[in-house]
């Protein structure tokens, strides 16, 4: 790893920002590699990546993150984790009394866990039911993981892990450092009691020993750290969790209100036994914590393939190469991981690397700290084709799809934009014509795979500043990336010339192009005025009065949803262009 990074802490705040984050870590985990013959990737990992040592001396690079989640929610995993476990007995005690011992069934392992088990173990996995590509490895830097699967024959298992992921770590794939996990023990992750539904009961949290130990592990990561970037929060929008991370990024704004703070309000497509109430009470959680968090972060973005945040939500978002069930939190949260993947890449490059605060800079202007993700996933390519080829594919409509459940708007204007474009490798970025030949579009006249994109967007946003980056290197899926990839895409996740002969097994899908947008534009004033109309047109006091029962107090909710009304004008434009439905709003 390089002598220099600018470092990236990383917090996830409840359930499902930790089954995104789990993919989002698999996937970096997937980037490293122990191989010094192995070329240099374009990805700086130790930004994300701490490197420490076990008592055994052995290296190991874990995740410079803090996760905090409920009470029940890790089932396997031990909180303090397993990598520096000294082995010591813990049978024995000192207390000579009567003791009553309360044996309690562990819960059962999926496959995949069982054979990272026999992996830590340095037992190779038997060769049956595997399929060509790659193997699940840790990355504990274990000296016995390592040579186990350097004698692999680099093959992989295809687990179907859909029935039996329950929580994130039913599929993590990396050792986490023992500072990492917080469990709040004041609510449940199951059951109908005691749970975590309410933005005033996760504002109330953070205090007593939950800031402490907040405040214990921010110390321990940052102080390691050489040249601290900022901080990327994976946040819960539609729970209680929304009100916690209003807190925390209010107290990272306090503490290190030098670095940047770059914020994603996560929701699922659905949530399990929801009821009426319950999606009043998402929707309300969603519109605090937009206006809060977006307050308190560099920028803010909501990550969602739900068709809306109200509670009469539009059918998920689609996309033609994806196979995915959107009911499944295993299946929508690697597809936004996979995004992300992509939308965090300004900042952890090798090269031409631009720091957090450029980025938020760039997009959250004039007071727009509310920004929109857009992603084609997978990007369209076909295999042996080039960019040219494939952005003239796609000429009346940009083949990106919503990840904000905000859409996309049709009249071009854009206040500013940033696009990645990812996972390219072995294609050509430019066309190869004969000398002489007449070009068939102008993207095929073009020298750059820089000047091909940034033409091709500029015909559908004219005016709207705009960075790029292209990298390369693709996201890696190793197991158990859910294998949810239309049959079109061969192995490297290009689309194939021709389909498979019906019958034959389809391909797995090793790696995936990827081009992401994050915008700034009138649309997401349209967002943030549909979010205020919905909250406003409750009175919840009598629709929902236990709602404010732990806060906020009634004046500081009517407070919220004026900042929120000023914060969708603030995405007007100076034509006197906006949409009847925002005029209301006035």
């Amino acid at each position: 790893m390089s002598n220099f990074s600018r470092e990236v802490i990383t917090l996830q705040l409840g359930h499902y920002s930790n089954f995104v984050g789990t993919h989002w870590w698999n996937l970096q985990d997937a980037s490293l590699s122990y191989d010094p013959e192995t070329p240099p990737s374009e990805i700086q990992s130790d930004v994300v990546f701490r490197e420490g040592e076990t008592l055994g001396g052995q290296v190991t690079h874990t995740p410079r993150l803090i996760a905090m989640d409920l009470k029940g929610s890790l089932r396997t995993l031990r909180q303090e984790g397993s990598l520096y476990d000294a082995g010591k007995d813990i049978s024995a005690a000192t207390w000579e009394g009567s003791l009553m011992m309360h044996k309690e069934s562990p819960a059962e392992k999926n496959l995949f866990l069982e054979d990272l088990d026999k992996l830590d173990k340095g037992e190779i996995l038997a060769e049956s039911d595997f399929y060509s590509s790659f193997q699940p490895q840790r990355s504990a830097g274990a000296v016995s993981v390592d040579t186990v699967n350097s004698q692999l024959a680099r093959v992989q298992k295809r687990y179907r892990l859909e029935g039996s992921v329950k929580v994130w770590s039913d599929f993590l794939r990396i050792h986490l450092h023992p500072r990492t996990i917080s469990v709040i023990h004041q609510y449940n992750h199951d059951g109908e009691t005691s749970r975590l539904e309410a933005f005033g009961q996760g504002e109330t949290l953070l205090q007593g020993s939950v800031l402490e130990q907040l405040e214990d592990k921010l110390h321990f990561f940052v102080e390691e750290c050489d040249y601290l970037q900022g901080f990327q929060v994976l946040c819960d929008l539609a729970d209680g969790f929304a009100g916690l991370g209003s807190k925390v990024t209010e107290m990272l704004q306090d503490s290190y209100g030098g670095r940047g703070i770059l914020t994603c309000g996560l929701a699922p497509v659905s949530h399990p036994n929801s009821t009426p109430m319950k999606d009043l009470y998402h929707m309300l959680n969603c519109a605090l914590g937009t206006v809060h968090m977006a307050s308190h972060s560099s920028f803010f973005c909501p990550l969602t393939l739900r068709g809306g945040l109200g509670r009469r939500p539009s059918a998920p978002t689609e996309f033609p190469l994806l196979n995915y069930d959107p009911s499944l939190w295993y299946h929508s949260s690697s597809v936004l991981a996979l995004a992300l993947d992509a939308l965090t890449l300004p900042y952890r490059l090798k090269n031409n690397s631009v720091p957090m605060w450029q980025v938020a800079d760039a997009l959250a202007v004039s007071g727009r700290k509310v920004v929109a993700a857009y992603g084609a996933i997978p990007f369209p390519m076909m295999h042996g084709s080039s960019l040219p080829d494939a952005l003239n594919a796609c000429p009346d409509v940009l083949p990106w799809k919503p990840l904000s459940s905000c859409s996309e708007p049709g009249d071009g204007r854009c206040y500013s934009q940033w696009v990645t474009l990812r996972g390219f490798e072995g294609q050509r970025l430019i066309s190869s014509l004969a000398p002489g030949t007449q070009p068939p579009t102008p993207l095929h006249s073009l020298h750059s795979g820089e000047d091909v994109l940034a033409s091709y967007i500029g015909s559908f946003y004219p005016t709207a500043p705009l960075a790029l980056q292209l990298v390369s290197t693709p996201s890696k899926l190793t197991a158990p990336f859910p294998q949810i990839f239309s049959q079109s895409l061969g192995a490297q996740g290009f689309l194939l010339s021709q389909p498979p002969p019906p019958g034959s097994p389809a391909p797995v899908v090793s790696s995936a192009p990827v081009m992401t947008s994050l915008q700034s534009g009138p649309a997401v004033g349209s967002w943030l005025s549909e979010l205020h109309r919905g909250a406003r047109s409750l009175d919840v006091r009598r629709v929902a009065p236990s709602f404010l029962s732990q806060g906020p107090e009634m004046a500081e909710y009517e407070e919220a949803l004026e900042e929120l009304r000023l914060l969708a004008r603030c995405y007007r434009d100076d034509s006197g262009m906006h949409s009847s439905s925002e005029e209301d709003d006035d």
